[in-house]
């Protein structure tokens, strides 16, 4: 089974961290909370979602994870002025390893300079930086780009990016 490295701090949505945690657990995977700083507690935005941090990102080395993870909200703005989380996003791109973005987590693959020439979505307000970022943007609830990035737009999206995020995992036999 994958072990997931998901970047996440406060502010994140809370659903879309939670329901893609349950639905990567359910099928037998390991998700791990990283943050600029480790041995903390973070908050989302809704405040319906506590989560403890598992590895401040000095600690954590990309090449010990499967896959990525990235939930949106506030969070992956606030994680993209770190250089060191933003070298740990780049590496899953670089690498060719699964990446899971939804709404405001392809900002942090945007300033890793991962996603040119990629195909992506996610929400409306980050349309045009995608674009400028080199994306062919697609307007749909989810989107699989050369079977390793997953990208979606909303919560109400949930069900076809849980679904999809498993599917791709299972696909690539971790």
């Amino acid at each position: 089974m994958a072990k997931i490295a998901t970047l996440i701090t406060d502010k994140f949505e809370d659903v879309e961290f939670t329901s893609p945690k349950e639905a990567l657990e359910a099928a037998g995977h390991t998700i791990v909370t990283i943050d600029k700083e480790g041995n903390k507690s973070i908050t989302g935005k809704n405040g319906e979602a506590t989560v403890q941090i598992d590895k401040g990102v000095a600690e954590a080395n990309p090449q010990d994870f499967d896959a990525l993870f990235i939930p949106g909200g506030f969070s992956p703005d606030l994680l993209r002025d770190d250089d060191r989380v933003v070298a740990f996003a780049k590496h899953f791109m670089d690498e060719k390893k699964p990446v899971f973005a939804i709404c405001h987590g392809p900002q942090l693959l945007i300033t890793a300079k991962s996603l040119e020439g990629r195909d992506a979505t996610g929400y409306k307000s980050i349309k045009v930086d995608l674009e400028y970022a080199g994306v062919n943007f697609h307007d749909e609830e989810v989107f699989v780009c050369q079977k390793q990035l997953v990208t979606s737009r909303t919560p109400d999206d949930l069900p076809a990016f849980n679904r999809e995020i498993v599917n791709l995992l299972k696909e690539k036999e971790l």
